[in-house]
């Protein structure tokens, strides 16, 4: 069953009935002046990354989570997008078109363009990419029962400048597009479900359509927020495409837990304090072997609480990892990052698993993009942990060894390509 054929709920909103959008509006018509120079002979979204243009990304992702219609708001060198995606057949799906002049701000576009945008449609940026998952915020949106919702990065590592207040329920209480404001933390990035409800709001003056909409449907408590973890990508600054490059690049990448899918697991409350107490579970080595051999990145997220029970220190740990690495380097595999929790039990931590820190962590390190990527573990945390962070799960048991998945997983991404 792909993604369109899915039955999505409606959402009731103040009296009214909203089915899932198939239409998504992206503003894509402003000078793009931070980008100069090279914006001087494009527009923007036609900055080529990766050899592409970048809308190019955000049009395949559309399609792939279900959107049949595509209405790009143009303005600086419109000609030059219409050129290249002309009525987006190429790309199967429809691309439509309309064009105000360079100079106005976004409200004036979304204005103009009124008669030709859906009862509820989902808004974008020309500028940002991020992974979403149209049922996740699907989902959110229906349960928060308010005309629009926007997307906002958590923010904890400092990313951005945050502009967004949220109370404890995610609803918006300040959106403040000039960052002035107390207390804001997180970062919108648009990816934006709004309802014609929140279009009444559009003014005749020509302002930024954020500062017209979202900034009073939050001052009404009207405005809901899908709030993520996973950092979003951007060209709106030209230090941030190196980062952009390789999170769209998409190098195959598996995370694997370890006791249980790397080595044999100890007793319960009993742990791996030295090498000498290691024992790589069969196959394993092969595995590691075949993901190098097949250009697939190795990450290891793995829960280590004996480190804060005392049963072995920081270093021993460290010590362990290394041989780890070094065996598999020497058996012709090899890790590329491993990441740990050496947190207790009830510590209340972000990273221990079943939640999901450590693999944002490896997310923001590694410019990964979590829901292309398989974690592999052997037990419930594990799981709990890929759901919390978009991942696809397969799990290793007595049956199923590491090898036998990783197997599966080289033939379906070679099958993809």
């Amino acid at each position: 069953m792909t993604l369109q054929d899915r039955i999505f709920p409606l959402a009731s909103i103040e009296g009214r009935t909203f089915s899932r959008p198939r239409q998504a509006v992206i503003l894509a018509g402003g000078r793009g002046e931070r980008m100069r120079p090279f914006t001087d002979d494009r527009p923007k979204p036609m900055i080529p990354v990766l050899g592409r243009p970048f809308l190019e990304y955000q049009i395949i992702q559309l399609r792939e989570q279900g959107f049949e219609r595509v209405l790009l708001l143009l303005g600086y060198r419109a000609e030059d997008i219409r050129g290249y995606f002309g009525d987006g057949s190429r790309w199967g799906i429809r691309i439509d078109y309309s064009v105000t002049a360079p100079e106005r701000l976004t409200s004036s576009r979304v204005a103009a363009a009124k008669h030709l945008i859906d009862d509820c449609f989902l808004l974008l940026y020309c500028d940002n990419v991020w992974p979403m998952q149209m049922e996740r915020l699907w989902a959110r949106f229906c349960e928060s029962a308010k005309p629009a919702m926007i997307t906002v990065y958590a923010n904890e590592d400092g990313y951005s400048k945050g502009g967004v207040q949220l109370a404890s329920n995610g609803d918006v209480v300040c959106f403040d597009r000039y960052r002035r404001a107390r207390g804001l933390q997180e970062v919108e990035i648009s990816y934006a479900i709004i309802t014609d409800l929140a279009l009444e709001l559009v003014p005749t003056d020509d302002i930024a359509f954020e500062e017209a909409v979202y900034t009073e449907l939050a001052r009404q408590r009207r405005l809901a927020s899908f709030k993520t973890e996973h950092r979003y990508y951007s060209i709106g600054s030209p230090n941030r495409l190196p980062a952009t490059e390789r999170f769209l690049r998409r190098s195959p990448t598996v995370i694997l837990d370890r006791d249980g899918v790397l080595n044999r697991k100890m007793p319960p409350a009993s742990y791996v304090r030295s090498w000498n107490e290691w024992q790589w579970c069969d196959g394993a080595m092969e595995a590691l072997r075949l993901l190098h051999d097949r250009s697939f990145r190795v990450v290891v997220a793995t829960n280590q609480p004996g480190v804060a029970r005392g049963a072995m220190t920081a270093a021993d740990l460290d010590a362990v990892h290394a041989q780890m690495a070094e065996e598999a380097r020497a058996a012709g595999g090899r890790i590329d990052a491993i990441y740990h929790c050496p947190h207790n039990w009830n510590d209340g931590c972000a990273c221990r698993k079943p939640k999901p820190g450590l693999l944002y962590q490896a997310q923001r390190e590694l410019d990964l993009d979590l829901t292309q990527i398989v974690l592999i573990g052997d037990d419930e945390r594990d799981a709990n942990a890929a759901t919390a962070a978009g991942c696809h799960f397969r799990r290793v048991s007595q049956d199923v060894s590491l090898l036998d998945i990783v197997r599966e997983v080289v033939l379906e991404k070679g099958a993809q390509r």
